[in-house]
């Protein structure tokens, strides 16, 4: 059994560290630990971690080569990234994002 890989995880101004498998979907570990990635109405309505539905995002860092098309876009313009399209390969920090409605996520204030 391979040694599990640390990943700490940021929401708001908690921290958790969890530790993973490694190539264990990054979505998926953090459904598997209680820790928030979807928002209010997402937590029902949502792809099931298929890239489509772009409520799953978080910040990664540091962040993985993308491997689907939509977390390409997200690299490109600066986006979030898709947990449900980052297999954990190496210690991550993920920031969780205060998401409100579906997925959108608020201006940051100046």
């Amino acid at each position: 059994m391979a040694e599990g890989i640390p990943v700490r995880v940021v929401a708001g101004d908690e921290v958790t560290s969890i530790e993973v498998e490694p190539g264990t979907n990054l979505r998926e570990a953090l459904l598997e630990h209680d820790l928030p990635v979807y928002g209010t109405v997402s937590q029902y309505a949502n792809c099931g971690g298929r890239g489509l539905c772009s409520t799953c995002t978080v910040e990664v860092d540091p962040a993985p080569d993308p491997v689907h098309w939509h977390d390409a876009a997200a690299v490109r313009f600066g986006y979030p990234r898709l947990s449900c399209c980052i297999a954990v390969e190496e210690p991550l920090t993920v920031r969780l994002l205060d998401k409100h409605v579906w997925g959108q996520l608020l201006p940051r204030r100046l």
